[in-house]
């Protein structure tokens, strides 16, 4: 049996010294016959020359090194492509998930019989806005999606090869990796995992949170489409009986509509609502806009491995 660990670079410098001493310990523990992927997304620092040197020196190490960035969703589901084990462990490079989980979901998926070994954050860290937010997108997410997927889930999970051989078929551009985690199936055990604090400066920020977000809704759910027709049709009806009103008061009790003001008001609230519907339209057409053209989903400038890769591979846990 064969276990790959799959991991992605972005700006991550600082921490590929340590997870490689920290994931080869455990994956010795587990596995002789094993291999570590390297993900090299488009980082501008020298990730890539660490990962590279490393693996000059252990011939388990593979380092994939994409043409740009292309985000950390796409970096990991090509990372999980080159995978060859019967065992897949993910996990982010950057310490806060400790590499050590490899070992403990092991031993959870041995006794579960599970696909999945997943990693849930309890308790939840973090600045109190970045909380809050959080919260606010899984609660908005569980209403309007047709998929419910785990609060607050982790990037570390351990797989079993079937299960990765169909989460790889989906090739959605503009998509959430954990709406696609969920919608694969198999039977999956979260395990409570103690985050430790991030040293670093993130890369998420507000403005990629929101996008996640907003993608992770348009790739799940046709809700808000629907609830557009539905708010379009009370808002007639809202008229029709408006204006049959205006009618009987001014044919039977001969009172003459007037207010200016209410006028300017409504025009500028419908216009409000009709734009707001608009780019909930637009939002949905350029998600199709992208993923019809059916470009690339990475683009590898390169792999260095010692020996060439082993398409062969096992089934089974």
């Amino acid at each position: 049996m064969k276990l790959s660990v799959v991991t992605t670079l972005y700006q991550s410098a600082p921490y590929v010294e340590e997870f490689y001493r920290r994931i080869s310990s455990e994956m010795a523990k587990i596995m002789p016959q094993s291999e570590l992927i390297f993900v090299n997304d488009g980082s501008t620092d020298d990730s890539l020359d660490r990962a590279v040197a490393l693996q000059e020196h252990d011939k388990k190490v593979r380092v994939i090194d994409l043409s740009r960035n292309f985000g950390h969703h796409k970096a990991i589901m090509t990372g999980l492509q080159h995978s060859t084990g019967q065992l897949v462990f993910l996990i982010d490079v950057d310490l806060e998930e400790p590499p050590e989980l490899l070992g403990k979901f092991y031993e959870v998926l041995k006794t579960s019989h599970a696909d999945v070994v997943y990693g849930v954050q309890s308790p939840r860290h973090g600045p109190w806005v970045t909380r809050m937010l959080a919260r606010l997108f899984y609660w908005v997410f569980a209403r309007l999606s047709d998929y419910s997927i785990p609060p607050d889930t982790l990037t570390a999970r351990l797989m079993s090869r079937r299960y990765v051989d169909e989460l790889i078929r989906f090739r959605e551009h503009l998509s959430n990796v954990i709406g696609l985690w969920e919608l694969t199936g198999f039977e999956q055990v979260a395990v409570p995992v103690r985050k430790q604090p991030y040293k670093g400066t993130t890369t998420y920020t507000f403005r990629r949170r929101l996008a996640v977000a907003v993608y992770a809704i348009t790739a799940f759910s046709s809700k808000p489409l629907r609830y557009i027709a539905y708010l379009g049709l009370i808002m007639t009806l809202i008229s029709a009986l408006y204006v049959v009103w205006q009618v009987i008061e001014y044919f039977i009790y001969g009172i003459a509509p007037t207010g200016w003001t209410s006028l300017i008001v409504s025009v500028w609230l419908l216009g409000g609502i009709m734009l707001f519907c608009l780019g909930i339209i637009a939002t949905y057409l350029a998600v199709i806009f992208v993923e019809v053209k059916n470009r690339p989903y990475t683009v590898i400038r390169r792999i260095y491995q010692t020996q060439p890769r082993d398409d062969t591979r096992g089934h089974g846990a």
